[in-house]
């Protein structure tokens, strides 16, 4: 459980930059609880969620993203519809962050360059299946290679999973805030787009 005197939580300057500091910091930090959220796309007939890696967090330009594999589903639902849904929950801060964004897929550009490089030859492993997430198997499967089942390649042999590598960038339009405190919960709306923020009833 956080030791940390919460000083902050009617404060909308602070209430931010904590919400930016959680963000930013889970990018790094694999033990974080926001590095994991539920990305939720789709439309009011076939909507879908999904657990997703944050990989950027960018307080100046409103933005965050992470990696994807661009023949997955989900893709040609942000085509259609950009309009979605980031969920974060963190247990021991005891705070609920909503993100309503715009994505853009990027592939096969500066800013998949940019990943790409950063993401080490282990990683890239996710990039290497032969077919598809999602497509249908007659037995249980990792749907790679064994060569690349088992780790064993190299960097360079890596490299053929960029064709298959995209990033999803979420502009924040708006964050809600929710703060869980025993001596009474607290609520807050940012809008980003018109930079207005207001108080919500918990």
């Amino acid at each position: 459980m956080s030791r940390e005197v919460v000083s902050y939580y009617e404060d909308f300057k602070e209430i931010e930059k904590k919400i930016w500091d959680l963000l930013t910091n889970a990018v790094t930090d694999r033990s974080s609880e926001f590095r994991t959220p539920v990305f939720i796309c789709g439309n009011d007939k076939d909507l879908d969620g999904r657990v997703v890696v944050l990989r950027k967090a960018d307080q100046k330009n409103s933005f965050v993203q992470y990696h994807s594999d661009i023949r997955s589903s989900k893709i040609e639902k942000i085509k259609k519809n950009p309009n979605c849904s980031i969920l974060f929950y963190g247990k021991e801060e005891k705070i609920q962050l909503r993100l309503k964004t715009e994505c853009n897929v990027h592939f096969n550009d500066d800013v998949t360059k940019e990943s790409w490089d950063k993401t080490g030859h282990i990683s890239r492993k996710c990039y290497l299946v032969t077919n598809g997430p999602g497509t249908e198997s007659d037995k249980p499967t990792s749907g790679l290679d064994n060569k690349f089942d088992n780790f064993d390649y190299t960097k360079e042999e890596s490299e053929a999973g960029y064709k298959n590598f995209c990033v999803i960038r979420c502009k924040v339009k708006s964050i809600e805030w929710l703060y869980l405190a025993a001596k009474g919960h607290r609520r807050a709306f940012f809008d980003l787009e018109n930079n207005k923020k207001n108080w919500l009833v918990p």
